[in-house]
């Protein structure tokens, strides 16, 4: 079996590092050949730029755009009458994503309003996610990118998230019917919402674009106590023949350094 690939997610990584240049760097210095991130557009672009080129990283994954996270926003895919907001942060996650090189977009989907019930208004936030998907897959595809779309736990981070599970993700990767719009795997999220993640893993395997990983339930690094046996995890993903970067998006019990002991490990059987 082919060893996995992994890349450091630098908004929860390296934050000893004001700057995500920075992280970067430092990402690149503990043996990462790849890095993600959620949002990097209080950065310089031409200062990331320079430390992918001094690197030679990988840029694998970025998120759109959250819209006004002081007024509650965290994305707008799905959020009704916010459509052209939506096209504007997916020009500007283009823009990055270009410059960078980077072939992965997180399509973020939003919250439930704060005055509507989701029971109420799920159908017609599920029409406009699958409505701005069907625009995002032709423009992305012109530029050779996927658009992912992840499901956030409901139960302890995001009460109001839209996407709330793997099997409504994939009811609506089937209604968007395109093959560069795909699944993002976040673990954490998953054993939360649904717990079953063997089955899940074998089920939605073919639609799977991007995995993230995480113990549960402090969403510390993997070989931290909790639910979780990542030994297991990843031997699965490598059975499965999984292929995509997975990112470590997870949060140190104590330094960037002294939680990767667990990756370090896992290099030295490939090395």
């Amino acid at each position: 079996m082919a060893a996995l690939k992994f890349c450091a997610n630098i908004s929860w990584l390296f934050t000893e590092h004001p700057d995500f240049s920075q992280r970067i760097y430092a990402a690149a210095s503990a043996g990462f050949q790849a890095v993600e991130a959620a949002w990097l557009y209080d950065s310089d672009l031409s200062e990331l730029q320079k430390a992918k080129e001094a690197t030679r990283v990988e840029v694998v994954l970025i998120n759109t755009p959250p819209g006004d996270i002081k007024a509650g926003d965290l994305g707008l895919g799905a959020v009704p009458g916010r459509e052209l907001e939506f096209r504007k942060g997916l020009d500007l996650t283009l823009k990055y994503a270009k410059a960078l090189n980077c072939k992965r977009i997180h399509l973020m989907a939003g919250r439930i309003p704060v005055d509507a019930h989701r029971a109420a208004i799920a159908r017609e936030m599920e029409d406009v996610f699958v409505q701005n998907l069907n625009y995002a897959a032709g423009i992305l595809a012109k530029e050779g990118i996927t658009g992912l779309i992840e499901p956030i736990n409901t139960r302890i981070t995001d009460p109001r998230y839209f996407l709330d599970s793997p099997h409504q993700a994939a009811a609506i990767l089937e209604k968007v019917g395109k093959s560069n719009i795909q699944l993002q795997m976040d673990i954490f999220h998953w054993q939360i919402m649904d717990g079953n993640l063997t089955k899940n893993m074998h089920k939605y395997f073919p639609i799977i674009g991007h995995v993230q990983i995480a113990q549960v339930p402090g969403r510390n690094e993997p070989d931290s106590d909790g639910e979780l046996c990542y030994r297991y995890l990843l031997n699965t993903l490598e059975k499965l023949g999984y292929q995509g970067y997975i990112g470590c998006e997870y949060k140190p019990l104590d330094s960037t350094e002294k939680s990767l002991g667990w990756i370090q490990q896992y290099w030295a059987q490939y090395s």
